[in-house]
């Protein structure tokens, strides 16, 4: 080998020597920067001629596990899927409140039940009949309250689709623009992997919301596609629409125009079931908040209200009340109509008949809801029977619950048991899906920077480095010899 040559050797060696330090100190410095893949300098041996000078650097390859990486946004998606159904059915579970507590369901329940019974015994006492009206107003108002909360989540999850899709489309036209900015450094021989790291952090953004899968394609692009086959990117970039709704009430459903589905590129697409574009990330869990969950438990919650309504207008009951006219619980003031069941417990209202603030009067209680004027004042058959309607075992009317004879603080047992069973089941899918989720992100930093080995690594760069640095000083010893002849 000539002088020339072997200058021109040791010389490379530094280039790529300096070039490996260089990666060798980015994979140090980000070696917890979520989303950053290992990189390592790639080298060839230089041909000049026929003959080995050298080496030259071609590139740097970036490590990623593609498959534990797909499968940590699986089960990240799961669980923020789980987690929506979870949060919803808590917030429904503390509207309803617990047995044993005053201010829930049951407590409310029993609250009229003791009233009643104390009514009973004391017919003529009117402090004891406004406590009646009280405790039936305060379970009427509770219903509503539980009706309010059940629509303010379906609003909030109106509401958190909107801001999804909002994300969505921002996060899918970024990763056209990266896809972009790739291929052409991939024509120009740049190295492109940190953009890569930015693709992989809004592809984990995306993912959280539908999961997608990642498909290689030409010149380090990348595809997205839905687990079940819908084209989010590749090469042209799709859109995601839709139209909240703003404030929303029972009668408001997607079916009946009056909520917005989903759309790509114009198309509508389905929210929910296995043939879902968009099953398993937050994004489908909200559209199950919203037009799942949410109204079945309005349906329970109103069937609650049906029950209450019915067994206080029972024909027989109270021989004062005209046919057709509303019992002691009204729906809006008006007799009950079965089907208009959808909302009742947001309308329910106690007979104005026997409430003073409605220019009614109490003893109205105890003698007919028809009466025209006060009856015997110690005559207590319309409290008991009251009490009686109140307390008696029945089957529910409503399809919302199963088939049984029950009292109705059973059939609000029956309720909240159901509701409690439910978030308790979801609360666990959603941990052992968020317990996974960690277990691979754990994987996957394990597989990504070790700082020991970068730390050896950039040991034999420095030796290297300080060998090629010796030819060089060699090779100008020699030349200043051979200019001092």
């Amino acid at each position: 080998m000539t002088i020339a040559g072997t200058l021109s050797s040791a010389l490379s060696g530094l280039t790529a020597n300096a070039r490996a330090a260089e990666i060798v100190a980015s994979n140090i410095a980000n070696a917890m920067t979520e989303g950053y893949g290992r990189r390592e300098i790639v080298t060839i041996s230089r041909q000049v001629g026929a003959i080995g000078q050298g080496v030259e650097v071609v590139g740097v390859y970036r490590h990623a596990d593609q498959a534990l990486i797909g499968d940590r946004r699986v089960a990240e998606s799961t669980a923020g899927h789980h987690r929506s159904r979870s949060e919803f059915l808590q917030r429904l579970e503390r509207a309803l409140g617990t047995p044993g507590e005053e201010q829930s369901l049951n407590g409310r329940i029993a609250a009229f039940d003791t009233a009643l019974i104390e009514a009973s015994s004391r017919p003529e006492s009117e402090a004891r009949l406004s406590r009646l009206a009280d405790t039936a107003r305060a379970l009427t108002g509770h219903l509503a309250e539980v009706s309010g909360e059940i629509q303010s989540a379906r609003s909030l999850a109106d509401d958190a689709i909107a801001a999804d899709v909002r994300r969505l489309n921002s996060a899918l036209t970024r990763v056209g623009e990266i896809n972009s900015l790739i291929r052409a450094n991939s024509g120009s021989g740049r190295d492109s992997s940190a953009l890569m790291d930015q693709r992989q952090q809004v592809i984990d953004s995306i993912s959280a919301i539908v999961p997608v899968r990642e498909v290689l394609r030409d010149n380090g692009q990348v595809a997205l596609v839905t687990a079940q086959g819908a084209t989010l990117v590749d090469g042209a970039v799709s859109q995601i629409g839709f139209a909240p709704a703003g404030r929303i009430t029972p009668a408001m459903t997607r079916d009946s125009g009056a909520l917005s589905g989903l759309t790509l590129n114009g198309k509508p697409i389905a929210v929910s079931g296995d043939g879902s574009p968009i099953a398993g990330g937050s994004l489908a869990g909200h559209f199950m908040v919203r037009d799942d969950l949410a109204p079945a438990a309005q349906a329970q919650v109103d069937a609650v209200a049906r029950e209450l309504v019915e067994r206080f207008s029972a024909p027989g009951l109270d021989p004062t009340r005209a046919p057709g006219a509303p019992g002691l619980f009204t729906d809006a003031g008006a007799a009950f109509d079965p089907a208009s069941e959808a909302g009742l417990s947001q309308r329910l209202r106690l007979n104005a008949a026997v409430d003073p603030d409605e220019g009614g009067a109490l003893w109205r209680l105890r003698d007919g809801l028809g009466a025209t004027e006060p009856g015997a004042a110690g005559d207590a058959r319309l409290l008991h029977d009251w009490q009686s309607a109140l307390t008696g075992l029945q089957t529910p009317a409503s399809a919302s619950f199963m088939a049984g004879e029950r009292s109705l603080a059973s059939l609000a047992a029956d309720l909240l048991s159901g509701i409690a069973a439910d978030r308790l089941t979801a609360e666990g899918e959603a941990s052992y899906a968020e317990a996974r989720a960690q277990s691979l992100r754990g994987m996957e930093l394990t597989g990504g920077v070790d700082s020991d080995q970068e730390v050896q690594t950039l040991l034999l760069i420095e030796q290297n480095y300080a060998a090629n640095a010796k030819v060089v000083k060699a090779v100008d010893e020699m030349l200043q010899l051979l200019l001092g002849i």
